[in-house]
């Protein structure tokens, strides 16, 4: 009796335990989907997975599993080194936004701890939704765009650009899009074999999607999807898998920005805005309204408050008050609209929390590359990229980008690691 009791109970909680994964996994579908839904759906739907994530009698496992885990403790402390400079900070409005947005870094990685399992056809059913949420948000971008050209393409040479997802947060699309490239081509080559069709389908998306990422000409995009085409053609050398495809992808590399400044006015027009602003870019000269000339500003300016505070920073509140202190003294023709937080995750960190700060970011950003994976060089492309983005850009300070590069790297970790 004992015995049928036991087998009962066991079969019960791996019934619980299977229909809990199968919620998670719709949820995460969900959360995939608000992304381009509204901000609201997102958090709604953000915290109901992480409820649900806690569901269970084992949570208390979860926390150990979670404090075991470097990839998950060490996100989480992009969390909580902002949440101490609040003793530090003076402007406690602006501090209390900050942790407000970088909340998932807390509880994204708690989450993603539990006992749930993504299997290998959810996996492949997540890249595919994943890859179709991002492309259909590349034709929305072209409905919007062709109706109206001549006028986007002219103000590409303001530094404008197409009205994009994501409440038109053109940066993170753009790696989005570098993203669902790559998985577009890793699958497109791995269903070769066992289903050609899918793999012709996948090839001619992601063709679209590296086309479309130079009718966007958005850097982060571009330099994310020429650093995963060098990435693998540096690879295929290095393992002497085939020589001819290594050259190849070289000259697709070189070739491709040739062929776009040729076909893509958007593309013409930002390379030739870029080549104007290069020349106050190169003399750290200020250009009103401008974007490189600005960004280079405002990561001299974030080095500044970093040397100034270099074991505490000023504190996660107080970072733009000290930049435009920094700009008023250097810069006084400054506008308002241009005196910007500095424009590199790294310089957010030394600003906020000091060099220790930017010691640990350095580490999280290198932690993934010490996680044991399958498909390495997948995973290793992906995290790539996105620390390189985070050089030129704050994806850490906006809900957007904060969720986006907490739930990819999550994702993609509980994905691979099965």
């Amino acid at each position: 009796m004992n015995r049928m009791l036991y087998v009962y109970k066991s079969m019960l909680n791996k019934l619980q335990n299977e229909g809990r994964s199968t919620i998670i996994f719709i949820l995460i579908i969900i959360m995939m989907t608000a992304l381009f839904v509204s901000r609201t759906f997102l958090s709604a739907s953000m915290m109901v997975f992480i409820l649900v994530t806690f569901s269970h009698p084992g949570w208390k496992k979860q926390l150990r599993t979670f404090l075991l885990t470097p990839l998950l403790w060490g996100m989480s402390l992009l969390f909580i080194i902002p949440l101490l400079s609040g003793l530090w900070s003076d402007d406690k409005q602006q501090w209390l936004d900050v942790i407000r947005v970088k909340l998932p870094l807390l509880f994204l990685p708690l989450a993603f701890a539990g006992p749930f399992v993504i299997s290998k056809k959810q996996g492949e059913l997540l890249v595919y939704i994943f890859i179709a949420l991002i492309t259909t948000g590349t034709l929305w971008c072209m409905y919007h765009y062709l109706p109206h050209a001549n006028e986007v393409n002219e103000g590409y040479l303001r530094a404008k650009s197409l009205l994009t997802p994501l409440g038109n947060d053109r940066v993170r699309f753009s790696w989005l899009i570098s993203v669902a490239a790559l998985l577009g081509g890793w699958f497109a080559i791995l269903k070769q074999k066992n289903n050609k069709t899918i793999s012709v389908v996948l090839i001619m998306v992601t063709g679209w999607l590296v086309i479309f990422l130079h009718i966007l000409a958005v850097r982060t995009g571009l330099f994310s999807l020429y650093l995963i085409v060098f990435a693998l053609a540096i690879w295929l050398l290095i393992k002497k898998i085939n020589w001819r495809y290594s050259i190849s992808l070289l000259i697709l590399l070189g070739s491709l920005p040739l062929v776009a400044y040729f076909l893509f006015p958007t593309f013409q027009n930002r390379l030739k805005y870029i080549n104007y602003d290069f020349e106050y870019f190169k003399k750290v000269h200020y250009l009103p309204g401008g974007n490189d000339a600005i960004r280079v500003i405002s990561i001299r300016a974030g080095w500044e408050i970093t040397k100034e505070n270099p074991v505490t920073g000023t504190g996660f509140g107080d970072i733009l008050i000290e930049a435009k202190k920094w700009y008023e003294l250097n810069y006084p023709q400054m506008t308002e609209e241009d005196k910007i937080y500095p424009g590199s995750e790294w310089m957010i960190h030394g600003a906020g929390s000091g060099i220790p700060g930017l010691l640990i970011f350095t580490a999280v950003m290198f932690l993934p590359f010490f996680i044991q994976v399958k498909e390495r060089l997948l995973w290793y492309m992906m995290n790539g990229t996105a620390a390189f983005s985070f050089l030129f850009d704050i994806g850490l300070e906006v809900q957007f980008g904060v969720f986006i590069w907490s739930f990819i790297v999550l994702w993609w970790w509980k994905w691979l690691k099965q």
